[in-house]
């Protein structure tokens, strides 16, 4: 009931707006055949080049990459390569799903060789080479974004850099895709001279403003740490079915439209733009998300909601000043962020809020650009899957990626 009243109290309601658009979705909830194939295979079947590489980070995770090569026209040489880094409970199917106006085609097709990254804990890189994710849950699934962004990335970095024999690479992040690359650029500041640009796709640091309601009910939460656990899964982000029954309840109701996407996190978190979603990829997206994680990255999203700060792993007073030699985790230096950063937003995100953006604008140490996506009703999930992103946005980056 707690958990009701909070998001009662935080969450607005969808209206009924469109009934055709409903029996389009409720006609199409049914499993297609791209709800099952694995990303390399999807790839394939579209036509596409698609190769497998896995790389072991510093502390044993076994990382899964695909890469496109090239695009419908073929091979050729002196392709720049692409690291497009995928959010949290996503996998590389994010930029996949959509059809050939996804980003990894549209990337591929415009001349780019296109890596697509499979964080930790993710579904094609839920291995490690000593421990077992089930049976070593606590040890395995230890780990939050920061970790990601220390190990995970510029391990696949190098291993990109050393395969294409390339100085730099573009980065391409969305949501935790973008937390990992300010962390990885502020504590390893060695990796801003192997980005060539990053653009950076509804950009997640501080969260002040956040207005997600199943984060904001988990940071509510956050002081009764082993009640949560129990309510958002011990060690890997397995939600109970109560827990989002409750949210659901609110969120999507017996007289909601929306009731097919109670029971996928994502939503939960995300939100929903019905006017840029395609009802018939809807089953597809609930085939591939949520990918996996570990509880802890979203812990540490919740302390950032609450600290006001962007920062690491809170452990609590005695932890902390035998971690950090300080009663507090230490800030992340956005100055020392100086690859060339473009930061993408939009005015009805749940996550990425114009207000925090902005401050994060005025924090990074080579912000090059920053745009408001056009349409007012852009949401978090419509920079993967809105009908117009790739005219209100790929098209865009492209263009820009020309100039570098």
């Amino acid at each position: 009931m707690l958990v009701r009243g909070l998001v009662v109290a935080i969450l607005t309601t969808y209206s009924h707006q469109d009934a055709q658009w409903y029996g389009d979705l409720q006609l199409n909830l049914k499993v297609t055949e791209d709800a099952k194939l694995l990303v390399p295979d999807i790839i394939a079947k579209y036509g596409y080049p698609c190769e497998i590489h896995t790389v072991v980070s510093q502390d044993g995770y076994i990382l899964e990459m695909h890469r496109i090569p090239f695009g419908k026209d073929g091979p050729s040489e002196n392709r720049s390569a692409v690291y497009v880094q995928h959010g949290l409970l996503s996998s590389s199917a994010d930029w996949i799903l959509k059809g050939k106006t996804s980003l990894g085609y549209a990337l591929a097709d415009a001349g780019y060789d296109v890596w697509l990254a499979n964080v930790r804990g993710t579904r094609y890189s839920r291995r490690h080479m000593f421990l077992n994710p089930d049976k070593n849950a606590s040890s395995f699934w230890d780990f939050s974004w920061h970790n990601i962004g220390v190990d995970d990335v510029p391990t696949m970095i190098d291993y990109i850099l050393i395969t294409v024999k390339q100085r730099n690479i573009f980065y391409i992040g969305h949501s935790q895709g973008t937390t990992v690359f300010f962390v990885m650029c502020s504590e390893r500041p060695q990796y801003n001279e192997k980005i060539r640009a990053m653009f950076s796709f509804a950009p997640v640091a501080w969260l002040k403003y956040m207005t997600s309601p199943l984060l904001r009910v988990i940071s509510m939460a956050d002081s009764a740490v082993g009640s949560l656990f129990q309510a958002i899964g011990m060690y890997e982000f397995l939600p109970q079915r109560s827990f989002l029954a409750d949210i659901g309840g609110v969120l999507c109701g017996d007289d909601s439209l929306l009731q097919p996407l109670c029971a996928n996190a994502l939503f939960a978190i995300c939100g929903f733009n019905q006017k840029q979603m395609n009802a018939s990829l809807i089953p597809i997206i609930m085939g591939h998300t949520p990918a996996g994680a570990a509880t802890k990255q979203f812990l540490h999203y919740t302390q950032q909601v609450n600290s006001g700060h962007f920062r690491q792993y809170d452990y609590g007073l005695f932890a902390n000043i035998g971690k950090y030699g300080s009663a507090y985790p230490p800030d992340y230096q956005m100055k020392k962020v100086v690859a060339p950063v473009y930061l993408y937003y939009s005015r009805n995100d749940w996550l990425s809020h114009e207000i925090d953006v902005i401050r994060l604008s005025e924090e990074l140490g080579n912000l090059k650009d920053k745009f408001i996506i056009i349409d007012d009703k852009f949401n978090h999930l419509d920079y993967l899957y809105g009908i117009d992103v790739y005219e209100l946005l790929y098209k865009r980056v492209i263009a820009l990626m020309k100039q570098h």
